[in-house]
């Protein structure tokens, strides 16, 4: 499935979230990355990425993912399903939807 991103501006909390949804590739994180930076320099608002409608993510996408959250000061939000089916994988329980 193809990478949606969705961009939800809160000017009353001074903060934009990347609502990201589909597959995500190392290519697709780093136009993410690109698209938060441009955004958070224009407007000055907090930045926020929302991946709980993520489907997929690689290993490359996740440590951009994790750059953008510990250089660039971004909010990465939504991880919780991924960390369960880490959990469910290991504890060998079938996977949830």
């Amino acid at each position: 499935m193809p990478t949606q991103i969705t961009q939800i501006d809160d000017a009353e909390r001074g903060a934009t979230i990347f609502r990201v949804d589909g597959d995500m590739f190392r290519e697709d994180a780093e136009l993410v990355g690109k698209i938060a930076r441009e955004t958070q320099a224009a407007s000055g608002f907090s930045i926020a990425i929302d991946l709980a409608d993520l489907d997929f993510l690689d290993s490359e996408s996740a440590s951009i993912l994790k750059n953008l959250e510990q250089i660039d000061g971004f909010e990465i939000t939504g991880t919780e399903i991924f960390l369960q089916t880490i959990v469910d994988a290991a504890e060998g329980h079938p996977q949830r939807n």
